[in-house]
């Protein structure tokens, strides 16, 4: 299996994680509070004004104990997070995105075999797993009890085709737009290949320098090409997939979600006359204090993916993450937070595991070898879930 450094494009080349942790490790991702709307009600909704959610931005800024996730973000189908904005460091790489519609059955590695595909209602529809390296039918199989749907980071599944994982599995396969560099008709035929693909996921934290790293104003330009591939294929748009990241452009600071999503905002009025179509936002977090930083997003109106969670704080004593116990004990709590929101549509867990040169110091893999759970990954399969989830 190729090492977790491998697995992490930044278009323009390789970032080591021991790098990425670090970075993470400088920014504080901070609470706040503060309302929403439904995304699986109609695929056209545009929800409250960006605008009204700067009142809570003032308070924001860094502090201690953040989270630093090395994020697996396989740029997998070709969407690199290259762009000419002003400020912005440009992460290169091929455009194109892959219009396959999957490559054969899930096989992976030798031996495996497909497990019954879950009676209706038996697992959560909202939990996810957030992985590029599912392709093994074992790796299937273990999971699918208790886990409802997948993303990679790219357009293509990898290995099983996404109508195969659905009707052996019941697991959904969920592509992904991952920077600003893409093939609209690529992604158009990938889409139109699947008519039981129902979202796509946009923007990998365009915050964050090493992953999709786009300015407010550069995503505000190219949005209208995603809402064309969205009124074109009838998808519904998730994201951007938003955290506290590292960016400043021309002295001005959009580290905060809360500021970078104001300022998309209104680059994009201004140039449509119009809000942006965002049916749900997506969101990333790894670190304590979840159900605060949901409510500071809410005045946007919109409901959540949050397709990145994990607690892998670090320092302060005992609250740093450092046994299975500990992150056994977040997991539920987290978990309990997606669930019982109504505004949490779905969510994945951060990851599937991690490269064999690659220590799991917060221990967040929930796969052993093929095929086999970790004590963390029978946990979140075994964690209640809520019966009414979209």
């Amino acid at each position: 299996m190729p090492s977790f450094e491998k697995r992490k494009s930044t278009g323009s080349g390789m970032v080591p994680v021991a790098a990425d942790m670090m970075r993470r490790r400088q920014f504080a991702l901070l609470a706040a509070s503060v309302a929403f709307s439904g995304c699986s009600e109609s695929a056209t909704s545009s929800g409250a004004a960006g605008g009204s959610a700067g009142a809570v931005s003032g308070g924001a800024g860094p502090g201690a104990g953040a989270a630093a996730h090395a994020g697996s973000r396989a740029n997998a189908a070709g969407d690199s997070a290259a762009n000419g904005s002003a400020g912005e460091a440009p992460a290169g790489g091929a455009s194109g995105g892959d219009a396959s519609g999957g490559r054969g059955s899930a096989s992976g590695s030798s031996g495996g075999g497909s497990s019954p595909v879950p009676p209706s209602g038996t697992k959560s529809k909202k939990r996810g797993i957030a992985y590029n390296e599912l392709v093994d039918a074992r790796d299937f199989g273990a999971l699918s009890s208790g886990v409802s749907w997948w993303y990679n980071w790219g357009t293509d599944t990898g290995g099983a085709s996404a109508a195969s994982a659905r009707e052996k599995y019941a697991m959904d396969f969920i592509p992904m737009v991952w920077g600003a560099s893409f093939n609209d008709e690529a992604i158009v035929s990938r889409l139109t290949s699947d008519p039981d693909i129902h979202y796509l996921l946009v923007l990998n934290e365009p915050n964050l320098m090493g992953q999709a790293y786009v300015t407010p104003a550069a995503a505000a330009e190219l949005w209208p090409r995603v809402e064309q591939i969205a009124h074109t294929t009838g998808v519904k748009i998730v994201g951007p997939q938003i955290t506290w990241g590292n960016m400043v452009v021309n002295g001005t600071s959009y580290a905060d979600p809360v500021a970078w999503l104001d300022a998309f905002y209104a680059a994009y009025e201004g140039a449509n006359g119009k809000e942006p179509r965002i049916d749900c936002l997506g969101f990333h977090w790894y670190d304590y204090g979840l159900a605060a930083q949901l409510d500071r997003l809410t005045p946007y109106g919109k409901p959540f993916w949050v397709t990145e969670i994990a607690n892998w704080h670090t320092g302060d004593g005992d609250a740093a993450i450092d046994s299975v116990e500990k992150q056994k004990r977040q997991m539920t709590e987290m978990i309990a937070i997606c669930e019982t929101r109504a505004d949490v549509e779905r969510y994945a867990w951060f990851t599937g595991r991690l490269g064999e040169s690659d220590e799991d110091v917060h221990f967040t893999s929930l796969l052993a070898q093929a095929g086999n759970l970790t004590e963390l990954g029978q946990h979140y399969l075994g964690l209640p879930f809520h019966d009414g989830s979209p």
